[in-house]
């Protein structure tokens, strides 16, 4: 197996000797995460301070004195620009002023009922009436659901309380329980629940990419080139030829992914932490490094024997990215799967299929998990198959049919 050696220097050598391969590699990607990921930072950032900033457009119906000083009491009024109507006034306008709420033109449409304050005092005096307001607003518009929450949270909750403390004095009293509430939870899940839902999705799906990127057109390619051809007629063994083969796909995929994670870290912390909670602290332990890098050694074994598989039985780089291109979909899939788990326990049986296992075992390698038996599920059965695939690519070298598209 010397000579598998030289066919994978000839392979690395073809990838890192060519500038623009490397750039459309492995610099160009790592451009791209972070310039998205910085951006999206920003346009983030941006709408909820643009949000927060905004001065509410709200019309209250019959409002009260009362409710003017209490508006003016909770500063309500430095943050809403509020126009006051009576019920003849609104009943000309309501049309006008819904369609201003469903256009995003308004933000909330206030209505006290015609007779609140009678109800109001009814209610304080122990009464069965129960003082009336509408609101209207859109919650498909930002600036109309923020509204509402400020207002229910700065009015409404304030108009109840104090209703509450006139009719009943002690508002402590109305509560039949005290409840006490504990959180009990994993420090490491709660501190790393964002990339336990998004890292598996994104190796499994960039260590695919990072071997079809590089796979198709290393055999694929030379078949239709016709260097493939010359290489089978030399004096090195064919099974080595594909060994080699196998072995640079490997490497060079494996390069293609750790760039893709280190970009995807880099460019989330540019995110800020307030956006992707739990990012900034996780920390790997000696173990969960090893477990990682076994997951994702078995997933690249697995991907270039997929890729390898599909490029020796096709004709040209057309027909191999074709046949492919399903693949990768299902791969995709199989991937974002685990970012939406429920609560119940994964059965060892689920960390057992390919690739939708293996993601499972990161995100549980995230939050130090991970079992030893799913662990051996996960990477044993992904390890065999990819083991079986390698078998039958080398196999499919020995076909004068098959490297000679005969």
């Amino acid at each position: 197996m010397k000579k598998s050696g030289l066919i994978i220097k000839k392979e690395l050598f073809r990838i890192f000797g060519d500038r623009k391969m490397v750039f459309s590699l492995y610099v160009l990607p790592v451009v791209i995460v972070i310039v998205i990921y910085s951006l999206m930072g920003r346009l983030i950032g941006s709408m909820e301070k643009d949000v927060t900033e905004h001065k509410s457009v709200i019309t209250v119906v019959n409002a009260s004195d009362e409710y003017k000083q209490l508006a003016a009491q909770t500063g309500y009024d430095s943050i809403a620009e509020t126009t006051y109507l009576d019920s003849k006034q609104f009943a000309d306008r309501q049309e006008a002023l819904e369609k201003e709420i469903h256009d995003g033109d308004s933000d909330l449409i206030v209505i006290f009922e015609d007779d609140f304050n009678a109800a109001q005092s009814d209610y304080l005096s122990g009464g069965s009436s129960i003082p009336g307001i509408k609101i209207c607003y859109n919650d498909t518009e930002r600036y109309s659901s923020n509204a509402y929450a400020v207002f229910s949270t700065v009015i409404i909750d304030t108009y109840k309380t104090t209703l509450l403390s006139g009719r009943y004095g002690d508002v402590s009293l109305l509560d039949a329980i005290n409840v006490e509430t504990e959180n009990i939870c994993k420090e490491e899940k709660a501190n790393t629940e964002f990339i336990s839902m998004m890292l598996p999705y994104m190796i499994v799906m960039m260590l695919f990419a990072g071997v079809m990127s590089v796979g198709v057109d290393a055999i694929a390619g030379e078949k239709e080139r016709g260097t493939l051809a010359s290489m089978l007629i030399s004096p090195v063994k064919r099974r080595e030829i594909a060994v080699g083969k196998l072995v640079s796909m490997g490497i060079l995929s494996g390069i293609s992914a750790i760039v893709y994670c280190i970009s995807m870290i880099i460019a989330s912390h540019m995110m800020g932490t307030d956006t992707l909670e739990g990012f900034g602290g996780i920390s790997f332990n000696a173990l969960q490094i090893v477990e990682l890098l076994l997951v994702m050694l078995a997933l690249v074994f697995l991907y270039v024997g997929i890729v390898a598989l599909i490029s020796v039985i096709s004709t040209n780089t057309k027909t191999a990215s074709s046949a492919i291109s399903p693949i990768y979909i299902v791969i995709v899939l199989a991937g974002m799967c685990t970012m939406f788990r429920s609560g119940s326990k994964t059965s060892t049986l689920q960390y057992m299929i390919p690739v939708y296992g293996n993601a499972l075992a990161i995100s549980d390698i995230c939050s130090n998990e991970l079992s030893l038996i799913n662990f051996v599920a996960s990477f044993g059965i992904t390890f065999l198959i990819g083991v079986a695939l390698t078998l039958t690519v080398a196999r499919a070298f020995e076909s004068e049919k098959l490297m000679f598209n005969a």
